[in-house]
């Protein structure tokens, strides 16, 4: 399952989570750097509220190309 996490990523190169996050185990991850120069307010929000459909899309049995990174 996949989930997101808000986070901020300091002058020093380390990323603070804005929220407790509670793993059963250790896990991979994947970080992305939003440019906030080039992303509008709007833009965050609708990729934000895609996220969940994207999801289910990429979760899905037929997706057997992703699945090797589950």
């Amino acid at each position: 399952m996949l989930q997101s996490f808000r986070a901020i990523l300091d002058d020093h190169g380390q990323l603070h989570l804005l929220e407790h996050v509670n793993m059963p185990r250790r896990a991979r991850v994947i970080v992305t750097v939003l440019d906030e120069t080039s992303l509008d307010q709007a833009s965050l929000e609708n990729s934000l509220l895609s996220e969940e459909s994207l999801a289910k899309e990429w979760l899905s049995p037929e997706e057997e190309a992703w699945k090797h990174l589950e």
